[in-house]
């Protein structure tokens, strides 16, 4: 008989400092598929389930997925819905089963309602009803907030090693490989995980530009060499989750019993410790965004980044004051991509294309962030919000945002959404009729992800906080209270 693998995926990227709860109508608005429905609508994507269903096949395996979910990050997610997907997962487990493997696509910074360790409880759930001899492999996302209890219930946990996050399928792949070899016996994995004060560190993943996080890479590497490791991984981690573990980890996977992985992994953390305070990106304020824009040549597009409200960290996407200093420049020819106000994009609909009408655009999810931003505008596209992610980052994947509008006011296209999503791809403009090739200035809701797709058609690219955002960098405004203390940059310098 062929060995039997449970696969599954159930991932969130937890804002604790997001007001918007993360409900099953959070992930069915995003990705939300049960058994059956899964291959058809993963494979051939650039995902971890599909880098799973594939090596299935390659490797005689008999796959069965059991529910793939992903939300928007956003806050902490609903005891309903952790309950609804924890509980498919173990069902699955308990009345499909008995299984030879799991291949399980987790985040790694999820934060439950009423559990901080989002992975790690259901790790634990999972590994107290197969019994400590299934293995579990795990791949995970770069900015992973890795706990002890995660480390400790599965035998193989791999993280992405690419920020924007373009090689989800290779580590998928990555860790099949290492379980097929588990299941052969070949090998006998175990996780050794190694935290430091930080809070932040290692450039935040970056990995498109030589520093911080490529060179601990390469440190990572290197130790390969050493008997006994079979992978290693580094995690930026997610500093806008309020928990204990949240920052920065080393993450190896040992070959039996492995004594010198505690002070390899330590010895990791040292490097991130040292390099805490370099960054390889610039992050600006507005003015200083466009201070220069005018006197920039014609040609390709000059790419903005709004870093503070970027919903890929749990951003609400509907902050206007890089909006506001767009129309107020009077620069022609921009489109900005994309800002979450529902109710804007169906009075759109409502008045039809070609209609002007003035209304109170983004700023409505939370008060506390500022008022909504009259304009007076004209429709110039309606659309159903749906596409497929071009790439190289979720290529072929689909989004289904609700409907959607541009509005222009002044020289500026704003790409209205009815959902909440980064804008880390071409499609987030081209679906709504504008092809950001054409555009003298693209503004983008995003930190990193989207140089992947933008970055080759930029002349330069500036990232901005422009205030009014809960994904800044300025930590020390916020109030953290179950972070581990002294922890840098709240205590430390």
């Amino acid at each position: 008989m062929p060995p039997k693998i449970f696969i599954a995926g159930f991932k969130h990227e937890t804002n604790t400092f997001s007001s918007l709860p993360t409900d099953l109508a959070a992930y069915r608005s995003r990705e939300l598929y049960y058994g059956e429905d899964i291959a058809p609508a993963l494979s051939g994507t650039r995902t971890e389930i599909a880098a799973f269903l594939d090596a299935c096949t390659e490797y005689g395996w008999n796959a069965v997925p059991c529910i793939e979910a992903n939300a928007t990050p956003s806050g902490k997610v609903s005891e309903q819905a952790y309950a609804h997907i924890s509980a498919t997962i173990l069902d699955g487990l308990e009345h499909q089963g008995p299984f030879d493997g799991l291949l399980l696509s987790l985040h790694g910074a999820m934060v439950a309602a009423h559990e901080d360790d989002g992975e790690g409880l259901l790790l634990e759930r999972i590994r107290g009803l197969i019994g400590p001899h299934i293995p579990i492999a795990v791949t995970l996302d770069l900015h992973a907030n890795v706990s002890d209890r995660m480390a400790r219930h599965a035998d193989i946990l791999l993280s992405y090693r690419t920020y924007p996050h373009i090689d989800a399928y290779e580590i998928g792949a990555q860790a099949a490989t290492l379980l097929k070899r588990t299941l052969a016996g070949d090998i006998h994995p175990h996780c050794v995980v190694a935290r430091g004060a930080m809070l932040d560190g290692a450039d935040h993943g970056r990995t498109t530009a030589t520093g911080p996080m490529t060179e601990v890479l390469e440190s990572a590497d290197a130790l390969l060499a050493k008997p006994g490791l079979l992978a290693t991984s580094i995690n930026a981690g997610f500093p806008w989750a309020d928990t204990h573990d949240a920052g920065p980890s080393a993450v190896l996977v040992c070959d039996g019993p492995c004594p010198a992985a505690a002070s390899l992994a330590a010895g990791l953390i040292d490097e991130i410790w040292e390099s805490r305070q370099r960054l390889s990106v610039e992050i600006l304020s507005t003015g200083e965004a466009l201070s220069a824009v005018h006197s920039l040549d014609t040609g390709a597009p000059l790419v903005l980044a709004d870093f503070a409200d970027n919903p890929g960290g749990g951003g609400y996407g509907d902050a206007t004051p890089l909006l506001k200093a767009l129309i107020e420049s009077g620069i022609p020819n921009t489109a900005f991509a994309g800002l979450y106000d529902p109710q804007v994009a169906l009075a759109c609909h409502s008045a039809g294309l070609g209609a002007e009408l003035t209304v109170p655009l983004g700023n409505k999810v939370d008060p506390r962030m500022g008022e909504p931003l009259q304009v007076t505008g004209l429709v110039r596209n309606l659309n159903n919000g749906r596409f497929t992610y071009l790439g190289p980052m979720s290529a072929g994947t689909r989004l289904e945002l609700g409907p959607g509008a541009v509005l222009q006011v002044a020289g500026v296209e704003i790409v209205i959404m009815g959902a909440r999503s980064q804008a880390y791809d071409l499609q987030h403009f081209l679906h709504a009729g504008i092809d950001p090739r054409d555009k003298s200035l693209l503004a983008v809701k995003s930190a990193h992800h989207f140089r992947a797709a933008f970055g080759p058609l930029a002349r330069e690219i500036r990232v901005v906080d422009a205030g009014g955002g809960i994904t800044s960098r300025n930590f020390r405004e916020r109030l953290y209270a179950r972070v581990r203390r002294p922890v840098y940059p709240l205590d430390l310098d």
